[in-house]
């Protein structure tokens, strides 16, 4: 709330200036360019954009130094790997604290197929490799040596 205080004095100080010249205009004939009341229009428009912006950063730093919308289990839950099952359905390796969960994952429903007992290693692979027993670049590698060879 303290830093609310001198925004609005600031903000108030830079719509006074406006809004004096907005109360004297005349009834005179406009000449070229932008008139009086033109001028105080354009000035309005632009001042009321520069607040918003501001605004805008304020609201981010102030949700940045808060911590924003993260909650505490954020940091012990992890997505270990994940198998599409059908056009909608994935099949997911869930880690949370020292528990690992295989998640079914479906349109509306989300269900526990398995906890495991022992916990799956993911440090060589095991848990995102696919069903043909390696990742996509190691795919790719074979199917390109092949193509090789037999150019």
């Amino acid at each position: 709330m303290s830093l609310l205080k001198p925004f609005i004095g600031v903000v108030l100080l830079l719509l006074m200036p406006l809004a004096v010249s907005a109360g004297e205009s005349g009834g005179g004939v406009p000449g070229p360019g932008i008139t009086g009341d033109g001028a105080a229009y354009l000035g309005q428009l632009v001042m009321g954009l520069i607040l918003v912006i501001f605004a805008i950063l304020l609201l981010g730093f102030m949700m940045r130094r808060m911590g924003g919308m993260h909650s505490g289990v954020s940091g012990e839950l992890r997505v270990l790997g994940a198998v599409s099952l059908g056009a909608r359905e994935r099949m997911v390796l869930v880690q949370v604290g020292e528990t690992q969960l295989l998640l079914g994952v479906a349109p509306g429903r989300v269900q526990t197929l398995h906890v495991l007992d022992a916990p799956v290693r993911t440090g060589e692979g095991v848990a995102t490799q696919g069903r043909h027993g390696g990742g996509f670049a190691e795919r790719l590698r074979q199917a390109m040596g092949r193509q090789g060879g037999t150019s």
